[in-house]
């Protein structure tokens, strides 16, 4: 019998909605934790299964979605959107080429040319790993005594944090949005407002509802339209009334925008994914 089957290694509140959301639309639905699992030549499940990975790592969730490709079996999101939507320049470049709005950019490779793409940038900027969530690991820049500070330390934690990602700071007031985007339509948003100008609901940022108007249902199309999937949950800031998009996830948290939006995410999310199980 075909089988949704969740792919975890930390099963968070997310992952227990989603098997609960299955169970209600009566599709057979197995949670896994692929800690407990090694992977090979043989096959993980039956190619009819479909399987939603969400792995905390990001690079482990990639990994296991490649082996299951590799054997036929349907993955959600693919691996090429979650390699598009890991790494934030290769996101970046994607939205440019399509013309997207966002914040500027700028990438180095050492600490020197990264202070020169920042003084040609602008201050304050933003400092951010290439691949990371929750709003870890991000530096407010507000000078050059700063930026050697930051970029120093940074050059000594390994080569992941040696491709300097510089974007532009953005005066978005006290709160930016969170969107979902399930099967290409956008479904619902919040905003989440802040005192300090990182404002993830991880770290204490406070959701509210957002209406969907029509200027953010198209430029939400838009960005699928470039970065593809099944589920993705893109942040927006507004500035003098024009929306930027200013990073694209493959594997967002939703427990935090469920009650204010009043939409099912995980019953929208299990819908979809059921429906891209193999004929």
């Amino acid at each position: 019998m075909p089988t949704l089957r969740i792919l975890f290694t930390r099963l968070r509140a997310e992952e227990k909605l989603l098997r609960e959301a299955a169970e209600k639309q009566n599709i057979p639905c197995e949670l896994q934790n692929v800690s407990n699992i090694w992977y090979g030549s043989r096959p993980f499940c039956d190619k009819g299964d479909v399987v939603l990975a969400r792995c905390i790592s990001h690079n482990q969730n990639e990994a296991v979605a490649q082996i299951l490709e590799s054997q036929g079996i349907k993955v959600v999101n693919s691996s090429s959107v979650m390699a598009l939507c890991g790494n934030k320049l290769s996101t970046s470049i994607a939205l440019a080429s399509a013309g997207i709005d966002q914040p500027e950019f700028r990438t180095a490779f050492t600490p020197e040319a990264a202070i020169e793409a920042l003084e040609d940038l602008g201050y304050p900027a933003v400092c951010k790993p290439v691949s990371g969530s929750w709003g870890r690991l991000l530096a407010k820049i507000n000078d050059r005594e700063s930026a050697e500070a930051v970029f120093e330390h940074k050059s000594m934690l390994g080569p992941m944090h040696n491709t300097f990602y510089i974007q532009e700071y953005i005066e978005k007031g006290d709160y930016d949005v969170r969107a979902f985007i399930v099967d290409g339509e956008p479904i619902c948003a919040i905003t989440r407002k802040s005192n300090h100008w990182i404002t993830n609901t991880a770290r204490g940022g406070i959701a509210s509802n957002l209406h969907l108007d029509d200027e953010v249902k198209s430029l939400l199309r838009s960005v699928h339209q470039t970065i593809g999937g099944e589920f993705l949950a893109v942040d927006l800031f507004k500035r003098d009334d024009r929306w930027l998009v200013n990073e694209v996830n493959d594997g967002g948290e939703f427990r935090n925008s469920i009650e204010p939006t009043g939409t099912d995410i995980p019953a929208a999310v299990v819908k979809a994914v059921w429906e891209k199980r193999p004929a």
